[in-house]
C-alpha cells in the first residue's frame, strides 16, 4: 500500500507544477466560444474582458466602477459597487425583447413528469410570488381567506422579492 500512496503523492506533486490543463476534446467541441481570439483577449487583460462582458450582457441598475477588488485574498469581490436585479436579467429582459414564448427551461420530475417553462410564465410566477411575499400596509389590506393569509409565511425565508407586479 505504501507504494500506491507514494506514487499518488508523486503524481499530486507533479500536478501541482502544471499551471493549465487543456479541456477534454469532447468538452472543447461543445464549447459556445470557438474563436481562439476571444480566449486570447480574455487572457491578455482579464479584468477588461470581464468588464466588457458584464456591461454588454447584463442590465445594471447601478453601473460598477471597479471590476475586481483583490485587496483581501482569498476573498475577491467582483463588481462590488454595481447593483443588478437578477430576476430582471433572467426574465424581464427576455420578455421585453419579445422572447416571452420561448422556453426558458425544461423540467423533469422524479416520477417522469415533464414541463416546459417559458420566460413569460416564469416572470408571471415570480411576480405572483413577489406580491405574496411583499408587505402590505394595513390600510391596503382586504379580507383574506385562511389559505391566503398563510401564503406569505410559506415564502422562502430570507428571500427578497425582485419587485412586485405593477
Amino acid at each position: 500500500m505504501s507504494d500506491s500512496y507514494s506514487s499518488l503523492g508523486e503524481r499530486l506533486e507533479d500536478l501541482l507544477q502544471v499551471e493549465t490543463f487543456p479541456p477534454p476534446a469532447g468538452f472543447a467541441a461543445r464549447s459556445q466560444v470557438r474563436d481562439l481570439a476571444v480566449y486570447e483577449q480574455a487572457a491578455a487583460d482579464p479584468e477588461a474582458w470581464w468588464a466588457t462582458q458584464a456591461r454588454e450582457r447584463l442590465h445594471w441598475d447601478t453601473p460598477f466602477s471597479a471590476v475586481l477588488d483583490d485587496t483581501n485574498p482569498p476573498f475577491y469581490t467582483w463588481f462590488a459597487d454595481g447593483t443588478i436585479n437578477v430576476s430582471y436579467n433572467c426574465l424581464d429582459r427576455h420578455v421585453l425583447a419579445g422572447r416571452g414564448d420561448r422556453v426558458a427551461f425544461y423540467w423533469r420530475g422524479e416520477e417522469g413528469e415533464e414541463r416546459e417553462f417559458t420566460y413569460a410564465r416564469l416572470l408571471d410566477d415570480v411576480q405572483r410570488l413577489a406580491n405574496a411575499c411583499s408587505p402590505v400596509p394595513a390600510s391596503a389590506r382586504r379580507t383574506q381567506s385562511s389559505s391566503e393569509a398563510s401564503l406569505p409565511p410559506r415564502c422562502a425565508s430570507g428571500w427578497r422579492s425582485p419587485r412586485p407586479r405593477p
